[in-house]
Order: C-alpha cells, then structure tokens, then sequence
C-alpha cells in the first residue's frame, strides 16, 4: 500500500527522492511485499529489513536517483549478502519529483508496468501481475491532536509519529516547550490559549489532552465537548476525572456526552512511566476495531464519527 501523505512530504522536503517497494518476497525474509521506504541523496526513511539488503537497495536507489531512471533487482537473501535468512526479495525502485507525483490517482488501485515492460493489460487487483504491478493507495490517516508537549506528550509523539495510520498535529502554549527537534511528518502548532484553537479541530479528529495545567485540560474538554470529536482522552486520576464531570455538567454537557471523554488513558498494568502510557494508548488505538477502542485494562473506549 503506497503511502502517498509520506511521498509528498517527503518530494517537498528533498526535491526529488526513490521509493523502494518490496514486489515479491519467497521463504524466509525479514519483511514482506509491500514493504517500502524512502530513500534521497543524504537519507532515509523507513525500512525493508535492515541488513545487507536494506544497504544495498539503498545503495541502488541512490544510483537511480543519479541515472535518473527506475529499477527493478532481485535480492537472494543467502551468503551473496551475508544475511541468514535464505529466501529471496524483488525490488522496485522508483523515481519521484512532483511533477511525477501528480500523475499519481487520488486514490484506489494504482497500476503500472515494472521498468522494461511495454505491453499487457493492467490488472484489477493489488500485485505482481505478468510484469505489471499494482498497490492501493494508503487511505487518508485519521487526524490526532496531541495536547501538550511535557514528557508524556513527548512519549506519545515520539511512539506514534513513525506510524502511518495518523496525522498527528502537536500543540502547547509556547515555542520552548517542544523539543529542538521534533520527529518528521508532524505538524507543531502554539496556542496561548489551546481552547480557542481546539474550536477549529475536524469534528473527526482524536485527541489526547496531556498539558500541563489542569485548567488547560479543562478548558479543551468543555471546547471539544462543544466542537465535537472522534475520540478524546485526557490523562489523570479518577478522582480528577471525577471533579472534571461535575464541572462539565455545571456547563450544561449531558452525562452521557461527558462520558465519551476517557480518562485516565493507557494500559494501568504498564505502570505511569511516560514510555509505558505511550505504549498502552498506541495499542489502544492500534488495536481499535472499527468504532471501538478497548484499552489493556479492558476499559473501552468509544470512538463516534
């Protein structure tokens, strides 16, 4: 499944950049078709197993990106490339600027002839078809507001940034309460007041409320309950949780729109490090079936549209 959200940003950030595509994986390899990562001049990113492999293929990406053309290569994964597992992987390597990036489709299936190929009719469905290969284009990541960039919010950002699942958009009330460096494909956001910003979330959006201040972490439930959301969590002890609903309710928000707030979040069998919060809440979500989040402790958590 390619991701396009990834490709573009990373075309955006680098100008011109190999996507590098597991075709077709047999016996025993370190990951399967469909497995892809980026690859540019200076860097990378993601991974196709590591190992000799994941060197080499870059090694010819980046030659690629010299020549100016794509490639596809077989890798036997035997004592050629040092590497134990002894099945075999065929690559794709493929040239992206953005002007390429605009013939892509929207969405769907997404079919063309490996390089060499010329004929053949494109086929119907995902994989390696008569020298054709075709993926479906990752659908849209589901937008997740992370509010507050303290040790947990940092622990969460940094668990959940490399998945493609999410669109994470990170907020606090001032510039020197990020990192200096924040992971790539997030947006940063500083709100003096994150409430009035919260007025302006998709009405689809997760969000997770770890600020600083119990004043803040209020003042977002109260603007999320009236923005409206696809799931909200908000760090804290039940007896926290507890005041925050008789506060609530005092505003005018029924009980049981109140009650679509989870709180605490995180797998309580983890512990209260900050790595062990972000863990539970990205199986958590991970995890999520359709409309439902179940939470380690069995807690569900219900996500509405």
């Amino acid at each position: 499944m390619l991701d396009r959200a990834a490709l573009e940003a990373a075309v955006a950030a680098h100008g011109t950049v190999a996507r590098v595509v597991i075709l077709e994986a047999r016996g025993s390899v370190p990951r399967g078709a469909g497995t892809e990562m980026l690859v540019w001049p200076e860097g990378q990113s993601g991974t196709i197993g590591g190992g000799r492999l994941e060197f080499d293929a870059a090694a010819a990406a980046r030659q690629s990106l010299t020549d100016g053309r794509d490639i596809a290569r077989l890798y036997p994964l035997g004592p050629a490339l040092g590497q134990c597992c002894g099945g075999s992987v065929r690559v794709l390597t493929e040239i992206f600027d953005a002007t390429r990036l605009a013939t892509l489709p929207s969405d769907g299936l997404w079919a063309r002839p490996l390089p060499g190929v010329s004929d053949g009719t494109p086929p119907s469905c995902e994989g390696l078809h008569s020298g054709w290969f075709a993926e479906t284009l990752a659908p849209t990541r589901t937008p997740l507001w992370i509010w507050g960039a303290g040790h947990v919010g940092r622990a969460i950002v940094h668990t959940m940034s490399p998945l493609p699942d999410f669109a994470i958009t990170w907020i606090d009330t001032a510039a020197d309460r990020f990192p200096e460096t924040c992971p790539a494909g997030i947006e940063t956001a500083i709100a003096a007041q994150p409430d009035r910003l919260a007025m302006h979330a998709p009405t689809e959006a997760m969000h997770l409320i770890l600020t600083y201040s119990h004043e803040i972490d209020f003042a977002l439930c109260h603007a999320l309950l009236t923005r409206g959301f696809g799931f909200c969590g908000l760090i804290g002890s039940d007896t926290k949780w507890a005041r925050f609903q008789k506060r609530l309710m005092t505003l005018g928000h029924p009980q049981d729109q109140i009650s679509r707030i989870t709180c605490p979040i995180g797998n309580p069998a983890l512990g209260k490090h900050p790595q062990a919060i972000a863990v539970g809440v990205a199986a958590a979500l991970l995890n999520s079936p359709n409309d439902e989040i179940t939470s380690g402790d069995g807690t569900q958590w219900a996500r509405h549209s």
